[in-house]
């Protein structure tokens, strides 16, 4: 956004008691040939990661991430999000949640949703499909939506339209020159319809899978301790990114550290889940 939960996470079944000590101190449970190596190591493991971007923005958002993530052997995929063909105006959350539920489906799991702004919300509203879940600044359900900062919604946000290099200068403080250009160039209009939605309050059970929350060290579109809030009530991860602005996480400085943290949090979640353990 330019503007200023035996569950189901992947439980080992019938697992030996037989362990390799791994001199990091992780234990490696024999059996498990998609997590161990030859030699009873716990390996890099790999997912699909669908990332979802927020409003007024596209999959260009998550270039920094997807550097990062594919060269540690994940698949990303980040689509952008289609208004319908008749424009804004008449394009509602439930298309872009279906856009999700169908970009989601086809991919190999274990897979992760990762979704910013009204993409975590999407993507929290996806999450039973879904293996892990990572949230940065998200909107946030109901009842959390009440402590969110009073906004009103044309039927079309002019983003693109509007977008100007300066404004977009303001908006991502933590950014680079050139992408903040390139942020500027790409902005586009979003339905008011989507966001008056999203903000009037989704009800939503907690994820039912590994979550990680990230929360900007400010962030005047969702404030922090919302998030917080959220990590607290689902007893998810959090984790906070030094960046200044809403969509810093993605394109700011901190953006290369974040999307690292967020693989090392995966391997470390995968491997509790799997029955591997710190010594």
């Amino acid at each position: 956004m330019p503007s200023s939960t035996a569950d189901p996470r992947h439980p080992a079944a019938s697992l030996s008691s037989t362990t390799a000590p791994d001199p990091s101190g992780a234990v490696c449970v024999s059996g498990l040939r998609d997590v161990c190596d030859d030699a009873g190591m716990p390996r890099n493991r790999t997912f699909d990661l669908l990332f979802v971007h927020g409003a007024g923005g596209g999959g260009w958002e998550w270039a920094l991430w997807r550097h990062v993530l594919e060269a540690r052997g994940h698949r990303v995929h980040a689509p952008d999000l289609h208004t319908l063909a008749g424009g804004p105006t008449v394009t509602r959350y439930e298309d872009y949640l279906q856009q999700v539920h169908d970009a989601l489906a086809p991919l190999q799991r274990p897979r992760v949703l990762v979704g910013a702004s009204l993409g975590g919300l999407l993507a929290l509203e996806t999450v039973s499909a879904a293996d892990a879940l990572v949230l940065v600044n998200p909107l946030p359900p109901a009842p959390w939506h009440l402590r969110m900062p009073a906004r009103e919604w044309p039927d079309v946000v002019r983003w693109g339209r509007d977008a100007r290099l300066a404004s977009t200068r303001r908006a991502l403080t933590d950014a680079d020159d050139a992408t903040t250009l390139e942020a500027a160039r790409r902005w586009r209009n979003e339905s008011g319809l989507v966001l008056r939605t999203a903000h009037a309050g989704r009800s939503l059970a907690a994820p039912p899978v590994p979550t990680l929350c990230i929360a900007s060290r400010n962030d005047d579109d969702v404030p922090p301790a919302i998030t917080h809030a959220l990590a607290a009530a689902w007893n998810a991860d959090l984790h906070v990114s030094a960046a200044s602005t809403h969509v810093g996480p993605l394109l700011g400085a901190d953006a290369a550290h974040t999307a690292r943290h967020v693989h090392d949090w995966l391997q470390r979640r995968l491997f509790a889940d799997a029955g591997l353990a710190q010594v």
